[in-house]
């Protein structure tokens, strides 16, 4: 799995870039506050030490110290904070005012314990892989469907929670091509600390290719394993929480579980916890608690032959 990392010291969009800033100024200031009250601290302690006489009840000694807290406790302090608010202040409101004059073009739903994705006017339904055009924006709304989460690809933009009842917004405007992770910012679960997201920045033509394909139909396959296969999926009632659009199978709109028309086609299972191989595909089915304790899935018991076939079936949703 490619992997650009998920540093939000190495911003690769607009936003992301205002927020490192920010950061790597307030760092800046608080480090050089720092070394200034070791410094004085340690003057401070010298001059004690080499004073034979005390000049504690010196008038002007007394008027000076005064001062000094006065300007280094009071007023610095208060000069550094009004300062740093009003930069805080005029990068949020620069980030949360991006998206103004544009419809959403993608919907992110958080789910215990991963992602839905679709694609709004296209008819593109994914999880757990969200594909974007390079040097384009894209106006993503955000929303959960049971507890609160956050929504965060440190490299593209800071988090936004995802709170019930309630519709957030931003915007996504990666720079440059390359994979980048997303995470859950907020505690929500068990699994919290796996569900993962994968931010896939594609070249406009590639990601258009893309699109098409993932809003089109499952294919419906001839070969007789696959045929067994899609059997196996109705009978075992995974059409209950896992939609699969057209094909010989289709299945109606669930969406309990991810969709699954296209799941081959994606990089990762169980929201980016492991590779999307047959193995781990086979290893997830029996028992997903394995690989992921806490998932809402459950286990599944087939007979080799049977599990052989879903997989196969599974495989053939590209």
């Amino acid at each position: 799995m490619n992997d650009d990392g998920h540093s939000m010291l190495a911003p690769a969009s607009d936003a992301a870039s205002s927020i490192a800033t920010l950061w790597w100024l307030m760092l800046g200031i608080a480090g050089a506050v720092f070394v200034l009250v070791i410094g004085l601290y340690g003057y401070a302690a010298l001059r004690r030490r080499g004073d034979a006489a005390s000049d504690d009840d010196d008038p002007a000694s007394m008027r000076r110290a005064q001062r000094l807290v006065l300007l280094g406790g009071g007023v610095v302090p208060a000069v550094i904070l009004v300062g740093m608010t009003a930069l805080t202040i005029v990068t949020l409101d620069r980030l949360l005012t991006e998206h103004h004059g544009s419809e959403a073009d993608v919907e992110v739903i958080g789910h215990q314990f991963w992602w839905e994705i679709r694609y709004l006017g296209s008819g593109a339904v994914t999880a757990n892989e969200l594909h974007l055009p390079v040097g384009r924006p894209t106006r993503v709304r955000l929303r959960t469907a049971d507890v609160i989460h956050s929504f965060w690809v440190p490299r593209l933009h800071g988090k936004m929670d995802m709170t019930p009842g309630r519709t957030t917004e931003l915007v996504l405007h990666p720079r440059e091509a390359g994979t980048y992770r997303g995470f859950c910012g907020e505690f929500c679960g068990l699994q919290h600390s796996l569900m993962g997201l994968l931010v896939i920045a594609q070249p406009p033509d590639r990601f258009a290719e893309w699109q098409q394909a993932q809003a089109r139909p499952a294919e419906v396959s001839t070969d007789a394993r696959v045929a067994i296969g899609a059997d196996v999926f109705a009978r075992a009632d995974c059409g209950l929480c896992h939609a699969v659009r057209g094909g010989a199978r289709s299945t109606p709109p669930a969406d309990v579980g991810p969709d699954l028309t296209h799941v081959a086609s994606r990089r990762t299972l169980g929201s980016a916890t492991v590779p999307n191989t047959v193995q781990h595909l086979r290893q997830w089915i029996i028992d997903p608690h394995r690989l992921k304790p806490g998932v809402r899935m459950p286990a599944t018991r087939l007979p080799d032959e049977e599990l052989d076939a879903l997989v196969a079936y599974l495989e053939s949703l590209r």
